[in-house]
């Protein structure tokens, strides 16, 4: 049913074949940016350099009496998982550089009006959020001063129907609040066929024909009117460009766990960013949201086709942007991402269990990328980032595979788990390392998981935040140490929680793709006992290997946080703001000195939850 809609103007949208190449009549000539290849070699080889010399030390450790099949598999594990943590730490080092460099004064070149919609699709979500932010979102372009005409779209897949009245609600009482100020329509699909990717296509088919550009928004975005302008001038000055992707900043979190993914984000991702922006300059990627799209280089070049495994035949591919932003670039058009654009928000999972919940949806789209990989026409780049999202999943199982072999192995040959049970010694000529080997090896392995944090922390004067924005010197020092342990704590479960998702989408198990929690809630003790037994009882295995003398303490940091896995758990959703001491901890700027639009967007829900409780107290009369 279509509701509150303006009139249609059709625009095809065909399904892309993904065996076939294709290139967009309408794409300009496209050419990489000069200097590209170097910014590239800068990130891939100190990361190829480092693994080659890590895999040269282990070789040498462990062919003291030639090298086994067992060994040699051993050996391709740590390279593997070794190399990803190397390219995160040059890809850092590379935002780092570009961000101490000294702008370089490039022409600015002409933007002209572009007619752009902001779309929202919305699955039973929060109306008072989603309306709340697209109200302050609104109210702030209506005050701005720019050359383009902007149109919200609400776009409901919701299913439940008190929530879809309660859309309509919102909605009325929005426009009539905004008057002739804003343009605002809302539909609502009477099906939601192939979930949001089937949202936005049927959007394009039936009303994207009046819009030069579209910016994709979540439920829980929120963007000021500067980020949005910004995105939209970058569009219209680059004509060969099909989609530009802002860096999202994560606000909102006032929940331990929450807090650790804010800060992480703000003061590590910036640098990040950075890098990956440098290094894949025209062939970047898409993360489904706060991004801007040329809406006929979107429909002529990224119909999602459904795709055939041997599991199934037709099956709805999940994670779908990753893919647009592939065909986009197959079809010559370029995917940029813009991380110094500011202003560009969205809201995180609550606590662990909400966040694994999520995770485990992601990890199901991002494991279906290998079946795309040898489609036809895809850019190398792209290639790598389908590749990548599938392995930042398929790493856990390997880390787990590695903390394994090293818990069985022991000791030493005469004290390990095998010999332990059976009496018998393995058959592995594990390496004799001493205790200055060990503690070497092992603070190089921690300096290189740590590194991306400290070398992004010393690159945030760069990114326009100041000491003010977090705190200060001494808060940022202790919410610096704080992320750090908190992370190093959690990282274990996480490890073993994605091996479980990896596991879960190999069975065959169909993940739920639900509305996310954001605002958290409290879990009853025997759900965290049930959804953490697999990395308790895990824990509790090392721990008791310990104790025999049969595991190495060096996995004692491991097997606590896994032992713990409950109590960790249920502290992840305690909120911090319920105390004085706390509710600095981990603190941005979205916290010491929120922006206008998070400070309008949080007045706008207040005063919108108060409209909906008004008329659902009306109506029960």
């Amino acid at each position: 049913m279509t509701r509150l809609m303006p009139p249609e103007q059709p625009l095809a949208h065909p399904k892309q074949d993904l065996g076939r190449k294709y290139h967009d009549g309408q794409a300009p000539d496209l050419t990489t940016t000069k200097g590209t290849g170097i910014w590239r070699l800068a990130t891939f080889l100190p990361a190829m350099l480092t693994t080659a010399g890590l895999i040269a030390v282990f070789t040498d450790f462990f062919a003291m009496d030639g090298l086994t099949w067992f060994e040699g598999g051993l050996i391709a594990l740590i390279a593997v998982t070794f190399f990803w943590i190397s390219l995160s730490v040059s890809t850092v080092t590379v935002g780092v550089f570009n961000l101490m460099r000294r702008p370089s004064k490039a022409a600015q070149a002409a933007v002209s009006p572009m007619k752009t919609a902001l779309l929202v699709p919305v699955y039973n979500e929060d109306p008072v959020d989603v309306f709340g932010n697209a109200a302050a979102m609104l109210g702030a372009l209506a005050d701005a001063d720019h050359p383009h005409c902007y149109t919200l779209f609400i776009l409901s897949d919701t299913r439940d129907e008190a929530i879809a009245e309660h859309e309509l609600e919102a909605f009325a009482n929005l426009q009539a609040r905004m008057g002739d100020r804003v343009k605002l329509h809302y539909r609502r699909r009477p099906d939601n066929i192939d979930r949001k990717v089937g949202n936005l296509a049927d959007w394009v088919e039936r009303w994207g024909g009046g819009y030069a550009a579209m910016l994709v928004l979540d439920a829980d975005s929120l963007m000021s009117a500067e980020a949005i302008i910004a995105l939209t001038d970058e569009l219209s000055a680059d004509p060969s460009a099909g989609l530009i992707q802002s860096v999202p900043q994560l606000f909102g979190a006032d929940t331990l766990f929450g807090r650790v993914q804010q800060f992480s984000n703000t003061i590590y991702g910036a640098a990040l960013a950075e890098g990956l922006a440098k290094w894949a300059d025209r062939e970047g990627n898409y993360w489904g949201h706060n991004a801007i799209i040329r809406t006929a280089a979107f429909a002529a070049s990224a119909g999602i086709p459904k795709l055939d495994t041997f599991r199934s035949k037709g099956a709805l591919i999940l994670s779908h942007d990753f893919v647009e932003a592939g065909l986009l670039r197959r079809a010559g058009w370029g995917v940029r991402f813009v991380p110094r654009v500011k202003g560009s928000y969205e809201e995180v999972p609550a606590n662990l269990i909400d966040y694994v919940r999520r995770d485990r949806r992601w990890c199901q789209g991002n494991l279906q990328h290998l079946n795309i990989l040898g489609s036809k026409g895809f850019h190398t780049v792209t290639r790598f980032h389908l590749f990548h999202g599938a392995m930042s999943y398929l790493l856990s199982p390997a880390w787990f595979a590695l903390l394994t072999v090293w818990a069985v192995m022991g000791v030493n040959a005469e004290e390990n788990v095998i010999s332990y049970f059976t009496g018998n010694n393995p058959q592995v000529a594990w390496p004799e390392m001493g205790h200055v080997n060990n503690i070497f090896i092992l603070l190089f392995m921690y300096g290189m998981l740590l590194a991306p944090k400290f070398l992004g922390a010393t690159a945030i004067g760069r990114t326009g935040l100041s000491m003010r924005d977090l705190g200060g010197p001494v808060q940022f020092v202790v919410s610096f140490v704080t992320e750090i342990i908190t992370s190093v704590l959690y990282a274990p479960i996480l490890m073993v929680q994605q091996t479980i998702a990896v596991a879960r989408t190999y069975i065959g198990f169909k993940e739920k793709w639900t509305p996310q929690t954001r605002s958290g809630g409290k879990y009853a003790l025997l759900t965290h006992v049930k959804f953490h037994a697999v990395e308790t009882l895990v824990g509790a295995a090392l721990v008791f290997g310990m104790y025999e003398g049969i595991i190495t303490l060096w996995l004692a940091p491991i097997a606590l946080s896994l032992a713990g896995a409950v109590p960790l758990s249920m502290l992840s959703g305690v909120k911090l703001t319920d105390y004085k001491w706390a509710a600095r901890q981990m603190g941005t700027s979205e916290v010491f000195n929120a922006p206008q639009i998070i400070r309008s967007a949080k007045l706008e829900r207040q005063r919108l939850r108060q409209v909906l409780e008004e008329a659902d107290r009306i109506a029960a009369e």
